[in-house]
């Protein structure tokens, strides 16, 4: 028999139980529809984070308290003069010093807590942090201790339900008054938390007002820029080298850690091609159910067509065309539970997206091309392997045994 005749003969054995064969793809249809969701969902988030993390800058270093000492020395603000050398440090361009917190910001009648910063000028160099309206904080407010504070959009909103004008406006932090100076340009809600939600003050005044510290310049962490991208291995080493010798460590025993923008991307696409991974194994289980009721639906078939088949042998059908037919219709059934999967994959994961931007949280799936070809050589093979056993045993069939069948 001719391929073309086969097909035809297949497409007309499942159009004559179209609930049957309906209700058969339902199992790749939701398998296939979960996988591509997952897949889309996983590489949407990792594509959003890594985006976040490249704006920050390829050339920055993060320096934090910690590493391998059990008694790690607390970084100060001695620790960035030291690095901002450049006897010291010729690969280092920038050094912001911050201290971090939580505090309640008040006005009259509203009150909220919310995350302070305090920083030097430098901090808005190497954060690249836009302002709406007002002024940065300059070294004159460092430098004099000035109880002055920029406000996030969302907690100017929040407390005085506007993010206009507010320059000289006065708010109490922890009970402490600071004046209004200026307003963050909105940038949104990242994986590091909503940037909005914060304010900053001069660093000085967080240590002498805000902030309980067990040194005197202790400050929470150092941004570190280095000149450009191709430095920042060279920037790594000559900080490690500094604060070494500043803390008295050897090698091996560090009190801090040094992580860059590029040991953050690597280490967020490892975990979000671990969770992609996870998700989408756990949706191809679906499949493997769908490919199961394929095989008993086929199996069933087999056993309904018995005398259908003893006839075809009898006239002249060869084992070989039997065998074509009956795993041609277990592949039309994986193939087109694949396409509609990928059609309704795509809906769902697009109308979680919608879900989440309700609540806040932007996902952007992304199916790629190589999800879709993914999921459609998947469904196809499990129509394969499923369908071989039942389409062996209807081309096994004697003719003489068959046409006794009733």
């Amino acid at each position: 028999m001719k391929f073309l005749d086969i097909l035809l003969e297949s497409l007309q054995s499942l159009s004559a139980n179209k609930v049957r064969s309906a209700l058969t793809i339902l199992g790749i249809v939701i398998g296939v529809a979960a996988v591509i969701a997952m897949l889309g969902i996983g590489n949407g988030t990792k594509q959003q984070i890594t985006k976040q993390i490249e704006s920050l800058g390829t050339n920055l270093l993060f320096v934090n308290s910690g590493g391998d000492a059990q008694d790690p020395e607390p970084l100060t603000l001695r620790d960035a003069e030291a690095i901002q050398d450049r006897s010291k440090a010729p690969s280092v361009s920038n050094v912001a010093p911050i201290l971090q917190t939580q505090v309640t910001v008040a006005i009259a009648g509203e009150s909220m807590i919310t995350s302070l910063i305090g920083v030097t000028p430098a901090y808005f160099e190497v954060q690249d942090i836009d302002i709406a309206e007002g002024s940065t904080i300059l070294a004159r407010h460092v430098t004099n201790y000035e109880t002055v504070v920029i406000l996030g959009s969302e907690v100017a909103e929040e407390l005085f339900n506007r993010t206009t004008d507010l320059a000289g406006e006065k708010v109490r932090i922890n009970g402490q008054v600071f004046t209004v100076i200026g307003v963050l340009e909105s940038a949104g809600g990242t994986s590091f938390g909503s940037q909005d939600n914060r304010v900053l003050v001069p660093l000085s005044s967080a240590q002498i007002r805000l902030v309980s510290r067990s040194v005197p310049d202790e400050v929470s962490m150092l941004y570190v820029q280095a000149k450009d991208s191709e430095s920042v291995e060279t920037a790594m080493e000559e900080v490690a080298r500094i604060l070494r010798a500043r803390h008295r460590r050897n090698l091996g025993t560090d009190d801090f850690e040094i992580r860059s923008t590029q040991s953050f991307l690597e280490t967020a696409s490892t975990i979000t091609g671990i969770m992609t991974a996870f998700l989408g194994g756990i949706a191809g289980v679906s499949l493997l159910v769908g490919g199961i009721g394929i095989m008993n639906i086929m199996l069933v078939t087999v056993v309904e067509r018995t005398r259908e088949i003893g006839l075809r042998k009898a006239v002249g059908a060869r084992r070989l065309d039997i065998l074509i037919q009956f795993l041609l219709e277990s592949l039309l059934l994986s193939l087109s539970g694949g396409v509609i999967g990928i059609l309704f994959g795509y809906a769902i994961s697009f109308l979680i997206d919608r879900l989440a931007t309700m609540s806040g949280i932007s996902i952007n799936p992304v199916i790629t091309l190589d999800s879709i070809l993914m999921a459609t050589l998947f469904s196809l093979a499990v129509g394969i392997f499923f369908g071989l056993y039942p389409a062996n045993r209807a081309a096994k069939l004697e003719p003489v045994e068959a046409l006794r069948s009733e």
